[in-house]
């Protein structure tokens, strides 16, 4: 059928590509039924033919679903879809949903062999040491003093596939395998500590609307698209989610510098069977840092692969990644709430301030994988592996999660035997009476693979509690009725984000605002923008403001008066002093540098426990005076991007390469002089990304030539190149030299 032409009217407007449905949404959610929309002009179905070729007139679209009602996959009509069949509001979800089940089998099973989500991933192994600061409260024997238990750790983006880039706007998952002495202990979490539904149930809709939209498989990767936003918008549940993506935890520096949280409430048990509910947190040695915006853009073009390769070689260099693992404790109480907030509920967090963090271990990355499918791709991550001394709660996001991980392991690794692969055996004892199925390779003896039996001599046999044997936690389940819905404290959907944005400084505030304007920018719909404005508009005025006026529409007033919080300032990336651990230093020279001056330096960085970089205008070596240096990178392949700080080691001229046919990049630029371009152009984007900069001799020609000022903050000229690193060095404690622009946005109180 012919597609529309841009002299096509849509509704008055002119017809302009891109336009994610045949009409336009109303801003408001449609509650009238109606059968389903129709294709829009350009989309077809494939012709229609039977299973033995032959061909049938009818309608392409004939194969597209029909009717005006929900239904399940039996064509039976459904009155929710949002609620698992809960025993009561608070009670555990029921096995006997089986609208629960059939709706996420069939998601589990959508994708094959890749992962339906964390699709993208990169993965090292290690060893975590227990502190013995939880054995009090959990009798889980990796929590003890001391003891090591090796690890394989993955982290990944949540929406993009294999094949998409690492430093995308997203949710990162960090997700931590414990081959413990009892067993495989799997602590499957995200880099935010809040998820964006409060029920499982709907986590096919949450990622279906994420992921790119059905019909042109775009966007990758991203979040910047009309059907994110519409859901997002009318389950202001993910109110909370999607600020903490909107900031700037949504595009870490690395994984190195990522925290990561266990998002649902866990409970402990100590030996005397004792409970205490706690979240969990993994805190990065070297802080939480985060890319601007624009260096995330600039590194999914010059180098996609920024994250996984920034993991592999900082282990390969020896500067490996640390997180101390921490709790929250709370006491263990049948409301399961604290000072207010309901414990159960995934899109909530209790401020660190109202309940501090303990250190409980210390986990270490200490090496890469040696092959990527058989370890990083075919590791598989299951909340439902837990040892004695650690248990679940009835949140009933993490009940869907529970079944959800085992069924989609069945198909992403062709059966049930995916436990036996390398990277996924415990390293405890097994043995489980499991028989048969694909890909099975232990070779079992015995007759008797069931209990009780004598043929095999009873074995295996029972173990007792005493004997490390996993019992649930008894916990009494009060009487009520079979329901599909929530409890009323996790209807309160604004106060949460409230607090997070009112906690970030003035800075991460302004790259919130810079966020949202750029993601809904991307909408088509402006009825998709103006309702997102509505929930920005209950979250903060200030933040519904900035975001209004860049995308051109008018800010809206809150549906009701503003929560009253307290900002937590454990909650804002800034503020603090961290370690320059591996922290990457660039150095631009040539022949014509000291580079006798410039190996001592060298030198220095290393014995520093971070790393240099030689950026020259070729490879290979420099040969001047006091050489030979091996050069690392290029004027022509070197970006901003990778580097935490730069040294200018004098003013290098043009590279051989340097002329626009080469490298466009090479293009002369008013003021540069005899000074190479790119050296400008590398210098200006470090400056523009608040890093630290040094120079000496003829370098600071170079930062006057780059725009940057002499006395500008982070801006370092002596004389002595080890006076100037070490300067630059302190610096580098803040990750970045944040107060060299000023938000110009007035601070809401």
């Amino acid at each position: 059928m012919p597609g529309p032409t841009h002299d096509d009217q849509h509704d008055g407007e002119p017809f302009i590509p891109g336009r994610p449905g045949p009409k336009p949404p109303p801003v408001e959610e449609p509650t009238e039924p109606r059968e389903p929309l129709p294709p829009k002009k350009d989309q077809s179905g494939p012709e229609v033919y039977t299973a033995t070729g032959e061909h049938l007139d009818a309608d392409p679209t004939v194969r597209a679903q029909k009717g005006s009602r929900l239904t399940n996959a039996q064509g039976t009509r459904l009155y929710d879809t949002d609620h698992s069949l809960k025993a009561g509001e608070r009670g555990p979800v029921l096995l006997q949903d089986h609208h629960l089940r059939e709706k996420i089998t069939h998601f589990d099973h959508e994708r094959i062999p890749e992962r339906v989500v964390h699709a993208r991933g990169a993965a090292a192994h290690g060893v975590f040491r227990g502190y013995g600061t939880a054995s009090s409260l959990s009798k889980a024997a990796f929590l003890g003093k001391d003891v090591e238990t090796p690890v394989f750790v993955r982290f990944s983006t949540v929406l993009g596939s294999r094949g998409s880039a690492d430093t995308v706007r997203d949710t990162r998952g960090f997700a931590t395998k414990f081959y413990t002495s009892e067993g495989v202990f799997d602590l499957v979490g995200n880099n935010i500590p809040v998820f964006f539904i409060q029920d499982a149930i709907k986590f096919p809709d949450i990622i279906h609307a994420g992921k790119p939209h059905p019909d042109r498989e775009i966007p990758q990767a991203q979040s910047a698209h009309d059907t994110f936003w519409d859901f997002v918008s009318l389950h202001t549940e993910a109110t909370h989610h999607t600020l903490w993506n909107m900031s700037d935890r949504g595009i870490p520096r690395s994984f190195r510098t990522m925290e990561g949280f266990g998002v649902h409430t866990f409970r402990l048990v100590d030996a005397e069977g004792g409970t205490t509910l706690v979240k969990f947190h993994w805190k990065p040695k070297l802080g939480v840092h985060s890319m601007m915006w624009e260096e995330a853009q600039i590194t999914n073009g010059v180098d996609p692969d920024f994250h996984r390769r920034d993991l592999a070689d900082a282990i390969e260099a020896g500067a490996f990644p640390e997180w101390e693992l921490g709790i929250q404790t709370f006491p263990d109480t049948p409301e399961q709430t604290f000072e207010g907030i309901d414990l159960l509920d995934p899109t909530k967090i209790v401020p660190e301030e109202w309940a501090p963090v303990q250190p409980i271990g210390l986990l270490a990355l200490t090496a890469n994988p040696s092959n990527f499918f058989a370890e990083t791709e075919q590791v598989a991550f299951h909340p439902g592996h837990l040892v004695p001394g650690i248990d679940i709660t009835d949140d009933p996001l993490l009940a869907g999660r529970l079944f959800s991980y085992i069924d989609t392991q069945i198909t992403r690794l062709g059966g049930p035997n995916f436990a036996q692969i390398p990277v996924n055996r415990t390293h405890a004892p097994v043995n489980d009476m499991l028989r048969d199925g694909l890909h099975q390779t232990a070779v079992h003896s015995g007759v008797a693979p069931y209990q009780p039996n004598s043929l095999d001599g009873g074995c295996p046999f029972f173990a007792g509690a005493g004997e490390g044997a996993y019992v649930e936690t008894p916990v009494t389940v009060p009487q009520s009725s079979k329901v599909r819905a929530s409890p009323a404290s996790f209807a309160d959907h604004t106060s949460h984000p409230r607090r997070f944005y009112l906690s970030l400084s003035a800075v991460e505030r302004e790259h919130v605002i810079a966020a949202y304007t750029f993601e809904l920018s991307k909408c088509y719909e402006d009825a998709v923008k103006q309702r997102n404005l509505r929930v920005l508009a209950d979250i903060d005025p200030e933040l519904c403001a900035g975001v209004a006026a860049g995308l051109g529409l008018p800010a809206p007033e809150p549906s009701a008066p503003l929560a009253d919080v307290e900002p937590s300032p454990a909650l804002s990336q800034l503020g603090h002093t961290w370690p320059t651990d591996g922290r990457i230093i660039g150095i631009i020279a040539d022949e014509n540098s000291d580079l006798a001056a410039l190996g001592s330096l060298r030198s220095t960085v290393l014995d520093s426990g971070m790393v240099p970089l030689v950026i020259a205008p070729h490879g290979g070596e420099l040969t001047g005076s006091g050489g030979p240096v091996v050069a690392q990178r290029t004027f022509a392949n070197a970006r901003s991007i990778e580097f935490d700080a730069l040294l200018i080691a004098g003013a290098p001229g043009m590279g051989a390469d340097a002329y626009g046919a080469r490298d466009v990049k090479a293009a002369q630029s008013a003021g540069g002089g005899n000074l190479d371009p790119r050296v400008l152009l590398l210098v200006s984007e470090a400056y523009r990304h608040a890093k630290a900069l040094g120079a000496w001799g003829g370098g600071a020609d170079v930062l006057a030539a780059a725009g940057c000022p002499r006395e500008g903050a982070g801006i370092v000229v002596a004389d002595d190149p080890q006076h100037v690193l070490a300067q630059v060095t302190e610096l580098l404690g803040q990750h970045r030299v944040w107060d060299r622009f000023p938000p110009g946005n007035t601070v809401a109180s």
